[in-house]
């Protein structure tokens, strides 16, 4: 059996403090009220149980001397109460609160003679009206005491929140790739003034992100300089690898000299791609056509499936670097068949190999990283990934019930 499911808002920050506010709030004004009602009803009581008393034992004196009984004394009076009665005729005096002619009153018996009860009322109309009025009293001003306490903990409570969501909204951000992002929040540039914790998270993660930045710009940089570096180099052994005598050794050479040109132009892109300052060139595309143009280029045996073609505007070279490298991908880590669809706005790739492993489904491609003795450098992916941001697209990778791996690239 399931809990009862709370909305959202009730687990936030706001809500919570307005809670426990208005949980102390009410306990306060409920102690402070049941104090105040106990004291005035005690001494309002007290009062009238003296009075009551003095006149009972004036009556009494007046009934044992034979003389007329004073204003609202008697003997054995029918409103008297019960319990009160049987006080009296045991043989003690008492008092009590009851009613007589429908009003408030103070009882005050003492027993007679053969039996019977001497008893005096005493008006007590106007200490029941002073209690309920300090009731009342007490009600509407706990009430106006809480409502405006939860006004003023609601905004003191929505100041510290707001500037909690600002700080969450900046971390977003910053996970998303933003480093530029900062909280700056007023408290953190004011030495002056009172540090609080929520001024404490945001310098740390102003702090975390220029740190961060600063390293990733360091390693950007390096990448960036060392494959300008090796382009000079890499284009002298290539010319000179083109002048070797024709022969088995001489293939290894220029096999060797294309992949160390090929890994610098990737860390080259990849190097533009981490700066987030690629520009696209748009124009309208047929989707089924570029996909034609990428496996045919590729040289590979790639099936081209066509369920629903469709113009897309987006950048032609980037779309196609995207798909050919998945096509590369699926046919240097995968099996056949390789099959592209497109479907809308939708293009598919997919292998029949063993699948992507676990920790590209979990966290994305990573650079430098393959799964068992696969080859290559783990670029391709990753370059996928970011040209696809670029051009705003999405880029998913899954592995297919029933075996194979699948990249799926929705254009929007």
């Amino acid at each position: 059996m399931t809990g009862l499911a709370l909305p959202r808002w009730a687990g936030t920050l706001a809500f919570k403090s307005a809670a426990f506010i208005t949980v102390m709030c009410c306990a306060l004004a409920a102690l402070l009220g049941v104090l105040v009602h106990v004291s005035v009803t005690d001494r309002t009581v007290g009062q009238a149980r003296e009075l009551a008393l003095a006149r009972l034992r004036t009556a009494t004196t007046q009934y044992e001397a034979g003389g007329s009984l004073l204003h609202g004394a008697g003997v054995d009076p029918a409103s008297l109460p019960v319990p009160l009665r049987r006080l009296a005729a045991d043989g003690d005096r008492g008092t009590m609160v009851g009613r007589h002619w429908g009003r408030p009153t103070m009882w005050a018996a003492g027993p007679a003679d053969g039996g019977r009860v001497l008893a005096v009322a005493v008006d007590y109309s106007q200490g029941a009206d002073t209690i309920a009025g300090l009731d009342r009293a007490i009600v509407w001003s706990s009430a106006l005491a809480i409502g405006a306490t939860l006004l003023v903990g609601a905004f003191a409570v929505t100041r510290v929140t707001r500037r909690l969501h600002g700080t969450a909204q900046v971390a977003r951000r910053i996970s998303a790739g933003d480093l530029d992002a900062r909280v700056d929040d007023p408290r953190t540039k004011d030495a002056s003034r009172p540090q609080d914790e929520v001024a404490a998270v945001a310098a740390a993660l102003d702090t975390m992100a220029s740190s961060l930045q600063g390293k990733l710009l360091t390693e950007q940089r390096f990448t960036a300089d060392v494959a300008h570096e090796l382009r000079t180099p890499l284009t002298g052994l290539h010319a000179a690898a083109e002048l070797l005598p024709p022969g088995r050794p001489t293939e290894l050479v220029r096999d060797r000299v294309a992949a160390l040109r090929t890994l610098t132009e990737d860390l080259l892109e990849i190097s533009r791609l981490d700066t987030r300052r690629e520009k696209v060139e748009l124009g309208t595309e047929r989707l089924g056509a570029v996909a034609g143009r990428v496996v045919l280029a590729s040289g590979t045996d790639t099936e081209v499936r066509v369920v629903r073609d469709e113009w897309v505007e987006t950048d032609r070279r980037r779309l196609e670097r995207v798909l050919g490298n998945l096509v590369a991908n699926a046919h240097r880590h995968g099996r056949g068949p390789v099959v592209v669809t497109v479907d809308g706005a939708v293009v598919t790739v997919r292998d029949h190999g063993d699948g992507y492993p676990g920790y590209l489904l979990e966290h994305g491609p990573q650079r430098f990283r393959t799964e068992g003795g696969a080859t290559g450098h783990g670029l391709g992916l990753t370059i996928a990934l970011g040209q696809a941001e670029v051009l705003g697209a999405r880029l998913e990778f899954a592995n297919v019930e029933g075996g194979g791996a699948s990249a799926t690239l929705t254009l929007r």
